[in-house]
């Protein structure tokens, strides 16, 4: 490396290009394993207390809340009936299996009550912080964003919330999350194969690049991506963004490595692989997810194949029967949608997501105790962190400028993820939208303000001053996010308050 002033030389060193080669590719991750494993489950678990605490309060005279009422019995019908939901009368199972599996897990621990139907939540919210400090930590090659990371997402109020509702969300999250990471991983691993043919000189046999053998992490990504599909449909989006994604991260690696012809390379070389891993297997896990249905006598149309539908086909009867229900859970859908007669209170649509500006109430009780007056209010809302949600835009905008002035691919991948729980929701405005559809999108937000983060500490490199107050701005704003999460604590989680400090929680005239 030549010192900033100095002459370059004429000549390259011979080998020279080939070590660029080699040290491009190499990833670059902090070098203490165990700090960083300890950093992160003793994050992991601060989160784990602050997601479980109190986690059966509040509830509707000892019912569930808000859609937990729709999943929650459900999920008892799972528990019954060997995993599979019963109530063909009126057919409102609207959303596949895996997710009312997982809650109805956590009832067959504890029972049917509050820790019961969210005990599974609990679980999925604490597993998403232990990911996205791993996954910060890889992005950034710091142990200390990463623990900010994970700061960060335990103190954002989407996060916290879903964690401790007995609804779908939380899962779908944290399969997303988990398929990024290891997409993340998969990245690294593909380039550190790469940098083995450059510094072994074979990089260059075939000018599309070498092969780059099975990458399990690829296949890792594939099976999340199923199951987040085995828990919302709203999962295929990431399935194509992440598929996507992988292929454009070949052709770049592939470039780097100083391949020939680098994008040609990565559609002869891993597009069919991306495919399979990408595709066909999230298509065979989701399928896998519906094991009870096909297995029932009473899944709902588990058996309409000569019924309601004819018997002459080469496609087993099983399959046509999940292909008619499934054309009725999308008519649901389709006819889901906003008019005059049927407008929920709390209905928002996606551009007021990502600064969080139409919250929802999940829970209000006007007459409960406890505040030291004699009525409190107690109530849970839905609410993104504002410190962090109200920084969305720039986020965006600082992440669309890094990704294309600076070619910065790991906000390019935040930016694809977090928009691909996004934008999809602009293709039908009249359909009925509720913020809770940010639950995948929080996750990505908190990534995109780390690395923002990253910038403000400024460099390794860089001097001690300029370290010291980046530093400084770094902790003064975590701070700041942690204190707007301990102010929101109360209505995040039903606590009883008084009537006027509920009107002072609600910092916007859309929050009413």
């Amino acid at each position: 490396m030549v010192d900033v002033g100095d002459v370059p030389p004429a000549s390259r060193p011979e080998g020279a290009d080939r070590e660029d080669r080699v040290a491009a590719l190499t990833p670059r991750l902090p070098s203490n394993r165990m700090r960083g494993w300890l950093m992160t489950l003793t994050l992991a678990f601060i989160g784990g207390l602050v997601r479980f605490w109190n986690l059966g309060f509040p509830t509707d005279k000892g019912t569930p809340i808000f859609d937990e009422k729709h999943y929650v019995p459900q999920a008892a019908q799972v528990v019954r009936n060997g995993g599979v939901e019963d109530n063909p009368g009126y057919e409102l199972v609207v959303h596949p299996p895996l997710g009312k599996q997982l809650i109805g897990l956590g009832e067959w621990m504890f029972g049917y009550d509050g820790v019961g139907w969210r005990f599974a939540s609990a679980v999925a919210g604490t597993i998403s912080i232990l990911l996205i400090i791993r996954i910060a930590r890889r992005l950034t090659g710091s142990d200390l964003l990463g623990a900010i990371a994970g700061i960060l997402l335990i103190c954002d109020g989407v996060s916290h919330v879903q964690s401790r509702m007995g609804m779908l969300d939380i899962f779908l999250a944290v399969f997303v999350v988990a398929a990024f990471g290891c997409l993340v991983a998969d990245r690294d691993q593909m380039r550190a194969r790469l940098a083995v043919a450059v510094r072994e000189g074979w990089v260059d046999k075939s000018p599309y690049g070498p092969w780059l053998g099975f990458r399990w992490w690829r296949f890792g990504a594939g099976v999340a991506l199923g199951l987040a599909c085995g828990v919302k449909w709203s999962g295929l989006w990431y399935v194509a963004a992440f598929g996507v994604l992988s292929v454009v991260w070949s052709a770049l690696a592939r470039r780097s490595a100083g391949v020939r012809n680098p994008w040609l390379g990565s559609i002869a070389k891993d597009l069919l692989p991306s495919l399979g891993a990408l595709l066909v297997i999230p298509v065979l896990v989701y399928l896998g997810t519906w094991w009870a249905w096909f297995a029932s006598e009473t899944g709902v149309d588990r058996h309409v194949a000569g019924v309601k539908i004819g018997k002459d086909s080469f496609v087993p009867e099983a399959l046509r029967a999940l292909w008619y229900y499934s054309g009725n859970v999308l008519d649901f859908h389709s006819k889901l949608v906003t008019s005059e007669t049927n407008r929920h209170p709390w209905e928002s649509k996606p551009w007021t997501w990502p600064m969080g500006l139409r919250p929802m109430l999940y829970y209000y009780e006007g007459a409960v105790q406890g505040c030291g007056q004699a009525s409190c209010v107690g109530a849970i809302m839905l609410i993104g962190t504002p410190a962090m949600w109200w920084l969305a835009f720039p986020a965006i905008a600082w992440g669309l400028w890094r990704s294309i002035a600076r070619l910065d691919w790991r906000y390019a991948g935040v930016l694809v993820a977090y928009m691909a729980g996004l934008l999809p929701w602009f293709l039908n405005l009249d359909r009925q939208m509720y913020f809770f559809y940010v639950t995948p999108m929080a996750p990505f937000l908190v990534l995109l303000i780390t690395l923002a983060l990253g910038h403000v500490l400024g460099p390794v490199v860089a001097g001690k001053e300029r370290r010291g107050t980046g530093l400084l701005a770094v902790a003064l704003y975590v701070g700041l996010v942690v204190a707007n999460f301990v102010w929101l604590w109360p209505i995040l989680n039903g606590d009883p308050i008084t009537p006027e400090m509920w009107e002072m929680q609600r910092w916007l005239p859309s929050w009413s």
